[in-house]
């Protein structure tokens, strides 16, 4: 029986921040308010506008279980109808009252049972739980180039677009050629006058199997809500089978089922018609080393007459030009940065200052750690959501983020019976953080030879689980108190 009510701070408002205040309030708890410093709900799909955007994995896989979609229109779904996903949930479990708009978290400080937040207004709040639901994937990463910042033109990173802009003539440089590269690219180039991709470094690419959902199967689904469900089922096994043991265990699966899937990407470059581009194309590291991408149409985009690669690095940007490594100048008077997101920065810009002062970016400096990559010694009551060590290589995210909302409901489960804190023990974190590491480091992430966004600067996987979605699944199913240390209010 609950002996006190407990308040929750959730630090954002994406898949996150709207499934956790969803399952709290459907927990009985109504004491929650979402911090969220934009003007709307939706974390990385309300900010990543560019053309194209899209889910790269299928639409029924990306979804709350709880609040599943039977009517989505096609099978990766686009940035706007996930969005309007989020809101509808958001809208139907009336979580928009919890939500406080254009406010944002610069600081927490830990005093025995309560977290202290600053905003930018400079209004303090107390709460007795906080959640960072931030995201690996939230602050754009923008590359140290000299003269960028000087650059005359429209300049803008993929998750910053400028929409107003009409690229109808203009000669585009688009710097990177990742997820979101491979998807605006093709859209804007037919419009320019010359688009050159400085490519970072090789991708593998397989087809994009998307297609759009005839009226009659959404009816159908629907009525029958057993096959979207079914849908959904299908893809969790295609990853957890098939191709989730080609990243995590290079022993038994990887020699078997990585040339089929390495297969599948050969056949992709195959249309590429020049052999010399083909080559530029083909990584030279093992498949799955880095998220492998989907898109039917980027190849394509890169035979135009008009449409170069470039795979010499830029090292200076003049009033009209990039300059890269090997003398050549590039014109250009429009810069689009496909660089991704610092990824690492877990909880930046707030600052979280836990017991004893100790700072959590101090805490972090030689590398991000916490036990079931959602909670860190001497920061009680402090839980992350898409914390270190829980991105998937393969799967959905929304998978783990639901596991994540079911340990964290019970952590204030546990607090509402009168406990003032829940503080991780350290041998527990090394524990598990040990055990993470040894089996990362036979991971593709780590043998496969490339540099990825999953390693920090010391090549420590500070980001992927070395796991199935299922094992982390089983592993949070039940919040264990014996690896707490439960602290008194004072």
């Amino acid at each position: 029986m609950r002996r006190r009510d407990v308040s929750i701070a959730i630090v954002g408002s994406g898949f996150s921040g709207i499934g956790l205040a969803i399952r709290l309030k459907q927990a009985g708890f109504t004491d929650i308010t979402v911090f969220e410093k934009a003007d709307d709900l939706g974390g990385v799909w309300r900010d990543n506008t560019y053309p194209g955007a899209a889910c790269d994995a299928p639409s029924h896989l990306y979804s709350y279980s709880f609040e599943p979609k039977h009517d989505w229109s096609r099978r990766f779904a686009e940035q706007p109808e996930i969005l309007a996903y989020l809101r509808h949930c958001a809208a139907k479990y009336d979580i928009n009252p919890h939500i406080r708009f254009g406010t944002e978290v610069v600081e927490a400080r830990y005093a025995p049972g309560q977290w202290t937040l600053r905003t930018d207004d400079g209004a303090q709040h107390r709460f007795h739980l906080l959640v960072a639901a931030c995201g690996q994937l939230s602050n754009p990463a923008r590359p140290p180039i000299p003269g960028l910042d000087a650059f005359p033109g429209p300049a803008f990173h993929s998750a910053e677009w400028n929409h107003d802009l009409d690229f109808t003539g203009r000669h585009v440089a688009v710097i990177g050629n990742g997820a979101s590269a491979i998807q605006f690219v093709p859209i804007i180039a037919p419009k320019t006058a010359s688009l050159t991709v400085f490519q970072l470094e090789a991708h593998w690419i397989s087809p994009k199997p998307d297609r759009v959902y005839p009226a009659w199967r959404k009816r159908l689904n629907q009525r029958i809500p057993l096959l979207s469900k079914l849908s959904r089922l299908g893809v969790f096994v295609w990853f957890e089978a098939l191709l989730n043991p080609v990243l995590i265990n290079s022993r038994r699966w990887r020699p078997i089922l990585s040339p089929h899937v390495r297969a599948l990407c050969h056949a992709a470059l195959r249309q590429v018609k020049d052999r010399r581009l083909r080559e530029r194309l083909t990584p030279d590291y093992e498949v799955g080393c880095k998220r492998i991408l989907t898109s039917s149409d980027y190849y394509t985009a890169l035979q135009l007459p008009h449409v170069h690669l470039q795979t010499t690095p830029v090292t200076e940007v003049a009033s009209d030009a990039l300059l890269t490594a090997d003398g050549r100048s590039h014109r250009t008077d429009t810069i689009i940065l496909a660089t991704g997101f610092r990824s690492q920065d877990f909880v930046a810009p707030m600052r979280v200052i836990g017991r004893h002062g100790l700072d959590l970016n101090t805490v972090w400096k030689d590398g991000a750690r916490a036990y079931l990559g959602m909670t860190v010694p001497n920061f009680p009551n402090f839980f992350l959501m898409y914390g270190p060590n829980t991105n998937v290589g393969s799967g959905s995210i929304v998978h783990m983020l639901e596991s994540q909302i079911t340990y964290i409901v019970q952590a204030a489960r546990f607090l509402a019976t009168g406990p003032a804190a829940l503080d991780v023990r350290e041998n527990t974190l090394e524990a598990f953080d040990a055990e993470t590491q040894h089996r990362l480091a036979r991971s593709v992430w780590n043998t496969g030879g490339c540099d990825s966004w999953y390693l920090d600067t010391e090549h420590r996987n500070t980001n992927n689980w070395p796991g199935s979605m299922t094992e982390y699944r089983r592993r949070t199913r039940h919040l264990n108190p014996n690896d707490y240390t439960v602290l008194p209010a004072s």
